[in-house]
This record gives C-alpha cells, sequence and structure tokens, in this order.
C-alpha cells in the first residue's frame, strides 16, 4: 500500500511541476499588466488575456520536451509498479490458490443443493417442480389491483394442446 501512496504522491509532485510554471508565468505577466493599466487607465480585458496566452504557449514550447520526459517516467514507473512490482508482492496480491484454502463468503453462499450433485443435476432434477408461493405471497404481488391472469377453459386447452377436432 505504501508504493501506492508513494506514487501517487509523485504524480501529484509531477503535475505541480507542469503547472507551476504556467501559473506563476501568467501571474506575473497580469501583474505587469495590471500596473500598466493602472498606470494608463485603459481598462481594457482583452489587453491583459493576450500577453498572457502568448507568454504562456511560450513557456509551454520551451519546457515541452521536459514535461514530456517527467511524464513518460511517471507512466513507466507506473506501468512497472502495476506489472512488475505488485503481482510479486505478498501484501498487494493473493496468490494464485487462495481459494484453495479458504471459503469465502460460506454463510452467505448456502443453497439447498446436496453436496453430491453438481448445480447442473440439482436444475435438471428440480425444474419440473412448481415453485412454492404462498397464498400470501400471491395476493401481495396483485395489491397494485391488477387481476390474475385467468387459466385456459376446456376448449382453449384443446386448442393449446393441438387436439382441436
Amino acid at each position: 500500500m505504501e508504493i501506492l501512496i508513494e506514487y501517487f504522491a509523485k504524480g501529484l509532485m509531477t503535475m505541480l511541476t507542469i503547472a507551476m510554471p504556467c501559473v506563476l508565468t501568467a501571474a506575473g505577466i497580469g501583474l505587469i499588466v495590471g500596473i500598466l493599466q493602472a498606470v494608463t487607465q485603459v481598462q481594457e480585458q482583452t489587453i491583459a488575456a493576450a500577453p498572457k496566452i502568448f507568454a504562456v504557449f511560450l513557456v509551454i514550447i520551451l519546457l515541452g520536451t521536459g514535461y514530456l520526459k517527467l511524464l513518460s517516467n511517471l507512466f513507466n514507473e507506473g506501468v512497472n509498479i502495476a506489472f512488475e512490482i505488485i503481482p510479486k508482492n505478498d501484501d498487494f496480491a493473493l496468490p494464485a490458490n487462495y481459494y484453495n484454502y479458504t471459503k469465502p463468503f460460506i454463510d452467505e453462499m448456502k443453497t439447498d443443493v446436496k453436496q453430491d450433485m453438481t448445480p447442473m443435476e440439482h436444475i435438471l432434477n428440480n425444474a419440473a417442480k412448481p415453485m412454492k408461493q404462498s397464498q400470501k405471497d400471491r395476493f401481495e404481488f396483485l395489491r397494485n389491483g391488477a387481476t390474475e391472469i385467468p387459466t385456459p377453459d376446456f376448449v382453449e386447452q384443446k386448442t393449446i394442446g393441438g387436439n382441436n377436432r
């Protein structure tokens, strides 16, 4: 867990390292333009925006290769942690045979399947059995005022069964 926290801190430091020169340049240009606007009494917002954009763009061009190296190093370190360090560290990953020795959620997974039957055999043996539903549950389901679906009468049963003569 310490490795992940350390990697997260490196990511934050990389983000600050990349953003700080751009932000400081924009703030410095804004301060200089603000002083010039106060002296000349020209209060136009677009005059302040254009030099800031140009200066930040210049900083990105000058320091861009360094930013790419920082980001690629961070990415390579993250891939190394994800695929080399964490899988080999017992504190972070479970061994491949973990479930051979433990039974997680054993209380939640209790079923009425017999231990000598596979789940498929259980399904096939109980497929024809109707679901147990009490009369109270049937009325609970129909509480919204809907009527129960009627069963087909004798003539309809013969038609459905294919014995219509």
